[in-house]
């Protein structure tokens, strides 16, 4: 491995080639900057990664001359460039996104990652985003990488050695940090909601945010939890604290926590750091609905933009507009299902911020289904839970309509009239 400057590693880039950015916390936005600087000299470099921190440049002027972003998420910082000619999203399951690179339907050129300092047997860390960096490394031509001692050094399986790194700079600053989330009051009821169907025993996944954090902030009380998931938060440390999260229960991994990314505080990434009890795997290992289901009573907690009066959950798209992803949700959604014991939710508002009904007669005029009816078992908003299993159509529009917001309710059950009786 050769330590070189952040002008000479990105060099290794020409143009055609196929770029891939490692994403969350560990976006090496250092090397992807130099890229960008290079936009004058560039053409046709194809840009793919999943969520991304920083302000992605290549997706602006003057660098989206040079640069296309083909993403496998959608983030804020990518979103005006998918939705335009400029960019465009790949519609694909978290857990699949590794077939891409190893079956070569999409074969990369280049792999541009961070990881931490080379241990004394020559071994680096991927940190705290393994995911689809994995996979990448493996099979790109090239790999650069920087090298920052911020990284954490996780367990699992996201290492690489020195040897098969390309070239490598160094640089020494934090990773991306997220800070603690206020949740509202509407939210607060919701994970209430969600947190009594949760049972002693259960293996939890879930992600960020509000309502996650709702959920967690009310389990203190709970008993032999575990955790697999696939991504791994702030709001899971206390329970581990307070012994709530225990892992002995699962089958996969008993005792240990599995994730394949991390989002959070200093304080995360400094729980995660050469500590044993968590292992990062990769995104098709996390992700496997075969492996999730050995666990027992997996409780996947997700969250949808809207729903309609059948149960179709549309979570990744407003309208046409491409709004983030497929992710993981169907991933855990089946393999929660499948679980025995298992639970799959879908928590959010009944409304939206200018109060608009989340539970909708029909999805918006093109977009899209992320969750099929047929998967969607239970529903929480602050009004209530329903479990839409096993109902048929007509009975699950009167429960969805008696977990809406009051103010709609009157035109939902006007909507299902006209559907229903005609």
């Amino acid at each position: 491995m050769k330590i070189v400057s952040k002008e000479e590693a990105v060099a290794l880039v020409k143009s055609g080639d196929r770029v891939f950015l490692q994403g969350a916390a560990m976006t090496p936005n250092t090397l992807v900057d130099a890229l960008c600087d290079r936009y004058q000299e560039l053409k046709d470099v194809e840009i793919i990664s999943i969520h991304t921190e920083g302000d992605a440049k290549y997706t602006r002027e003057p660098y989206n001359q040079s640069f296309k972003m083909n993403s496998c998420f959608v983030g804020r910082n990518v979103r005006n460039a998918v939705n335009s000619t400029l960019g465009d999203y790949i519609p694909i399951f978290l857990s699949e996104i590794h077939l891409l690179f190893r079956q070569e339907i999409l074969p990369l050129d280049v792999a541009i990652v961070q990881v931490s300092p080379p241990d004394v047997h020559g071994y680096c860390s991927l940190g705290v985003s393994v995911d689809v960096a994995l996979p990448a490394i493996e099979t790109a031509k090239k790999v650069i990488a920087q090298i920052n001692p911020f990284v954490p050094r996780t367990h699992g399986d996201g290492i690489i050695h020195i040897k098969d790194i390309d070239c490598a700079i160094e640089v020494e600053s934090p990773i991306h940090l997220h800070g603690k989330i206020e949740v509202s009051p509407v939210e607060a009821e919701i994970g209430k909601h969600v947190a009594e169907l949760i049972e002693d025993g259960a293996t939890l996944q879930m992600g960020i945010g509000s309502i996650p954090n709702a959920v967690l902030d009310n389990l203190g009380n709970h008993k032999q939890l575990g955790i697999h998931t696939e991504m791994f938060t702030d709001g899971i440390l206390p329970l581990i604290e307070k012994g709530v999260v225990t892992g002995e229960m699962k089958k996969v991994k008993t005792g240990k926590i599995v994730t394949c990314f991390a989002v959070g505080s200093q304080k995360l990434y400094d729980f995660v750091d050469d500590n044993p009890l968590v292992h990062f795997k990769e995104a098709a290992y996390t992700n496997d609905t075969a492996i999730i289901r050995k666990n027992p009573k997996v409780t996947a907690i997700n969250s949808a933009i809207e729903i309609d009066l059948t149960g179709q959950v549309c979570a990744d798209t407003i309208g046409n507009r491409q709004f983030s992803g497929v992710g993981g949700q169907m991933d855990f959604i089946r393999g929660a299902a499948l679980s025995k014991g298992g639970k799959p939710i879908f928590a959010m508002p009944s409304v939206t911020a200018k109060g608009i009904s989340k539970i909708t007669p029909y999805l918006k005029h093109g977009a899209g289904v992320t969750t099929t009816r047929a998967h969607v078992h239970y529903i929480v908003t602050e009004y209530g839970v329903v479990d839409l299993f096993g109902k048929n159509l007509k009975e699950r529009a009167k429960a969805l309509i008696n977990i809406a917001h009051p103010d709609h309710r009157q035109d939902l059950e006007k909507a299902t009239f006209e559907r229903f009786s005609s």
